[in-house]
């Protein structure tokens, strides 16, 4: 083979590469160039509060479907948000253990944890790391602890608590009461503020009892209860042992009524005190669905993804929405440069006009809907302060 024909071969083979090279640049450009952003996440996903957890990540995973669909850019290069969920089975210890292991992963930032027993401990895993997180934590010591990098989802059991109490005596004419909490940072707290507020308005607590997040069987509680006389009987602790407690309430002949927050205010209550459950009033954080600012968009749009919403559901989504937001405003994923402008936001949310934060990370605006069972449904009962769309 002469020369000539050598370098005409070569030449040919040369320019069947780039041809060939350039048609797959073309095709696979989107995916060649995209970068992805990986965003945390952390909730129970398994055991007993596991319908919580799914439904608190549904949310926020269409949060980042939205932003994804969207075309978003950081820097002027396409970016891709990706969650990276992990199951911390509400357990303390295990939550410090999966925040470690999602930062190994490479996030810019981290939704959750659920609980604030959880989430307290997270957190500093997180704070050590600079990586902003927003929780669905509602224990004042979530926030209390001084971490630049703390945010809320709801308003605090500060908040709660001390609607709640002051209602039960002004607006229920409970003069005595008896309080119950499960030991979690989440109940404890939540309990620990009711009472404060109760006596504040004048109301006397006639018994104060424990139980755990465990426990089934609360007889022994109602029976000490039931010789004090109480006119209401407030729970701090979750659906799992409000719904059996609200049942043993009336078997042991209690017709007072059964007081509680926002894990109580669920479907799982409804069906696990059956009967009992009328009568039952909870609090929770902000407006009802229907008359949030974009309740009625997102109801219809997470009923098409995923089926009926949970209660974290919708607060789940404007957390992400609200970092994936800081991160578009300050033209970067990298943690240094959107907390500053995740610390300041304003933004309009699916839950409230207004999503901003204080200097301690909770939430500048936040209303308190108390809710009644009639006829075993949940219906409002009473709108309390806040934002109103």
């Amino acid at each position: 083979m002469n020369n000539s024909l050598k370098h005409a071969l070569a030449a040919a083979f040369a320019t069947s590469l780039v041809l060939a090279g350039c048609g797959q640049k073309q095709e696979g450009t989107p995916a060649a160039t995209e970068r992805v952003v990986k965003i945390g996440f952390a909730a129970p996903l398994t055991g007993p509060q596991a319908h919580y957890g799914k439904g608190y990540q549904n949310g926020v995973q269409l949060a980042i479907d939205d932003a994804n669909a969207a075309q978003p850019k950081l820097g002027g290069q396409p970016v891709k948000f990706q969650l990276v969920a992990e199951d911390d089975m509400a357990d303390p210890r295990t939550a410090t253990q999966v925040a470690q292991r999602v930062l190994d992963g490479g996030v810019a930032g981290v939704i959750g944890h659920f609980n604030s027993g959880t989430s307290i401990p997270a957190s500093k895993v997180y704070s050590d790391a600079g990586i902003p997180q927003i929780a669905m934590a509602t224990a004042p010591a979530f926030t209390e602890q001084g971490f630049k990098t703390t945010f809320r989802s709801m308003t605090s059991d500060t908040q709660q608590g001390s609607v709640m109490g002051r209602f039960v005596v002004e607006k229920l004419g409970a003069g005595k009461i008896a309080i119950i909490d499960d030991r979690t940072a989440y109940g404890q707290g939540l309990a620990d503020e009711f009472e404060k507020a109760a006596k504040a308005a004048g109301g006397k607590i006639v018994a104060r009892e424990f139980t755990t997040d465990k426990a089934s069987d609360f007889m022994a509680i109602l029976t000490r209860i039931k010789s004090r006389g109480a006119d209401a009987v407030f729970f701090g602790g979750t659906d799992a042992q409000s719904g059996p407690l609200a049942k043993q309430l009336r078997q042991i002949g209690l017709k007072t009524p059964l007081v509680s927050g926002e894990m109580t205010r669920s479907e799982t209550f409804l069906k696990l005190a059956g009967d009992a459950a009328n009568g039952t009033i909870a609090s929770l954080a902000g407006v009802p669905m229907e008359q949030m600012p974009g309740g009625a968009d997102f109801l219809k749009r997470f009923r098409d993804r995923f089926g009926e919403p949970e209660i974290y559901s919708p607060y789940g989504y404007d957390a992400a929405r609200v970092m994936v937001a800081a991160m578009l405003q300050a033209d970067s994923s990298e943690p240094a440069k959107y907390l500053p402008v995740l610390a300041g936001i304003h933004h309009a949310g699916v839950t409230a006009p207004d999503i901003s934060y204080d200097a301690r990370g909770d939430l500048a605006q936040g209303g308190i809907t108390v809710y009644e069972v009639r006829a075993g449904k949940w219906e409002v009962k009473e709108i309390i302060g806040g934002a109103q769309p």
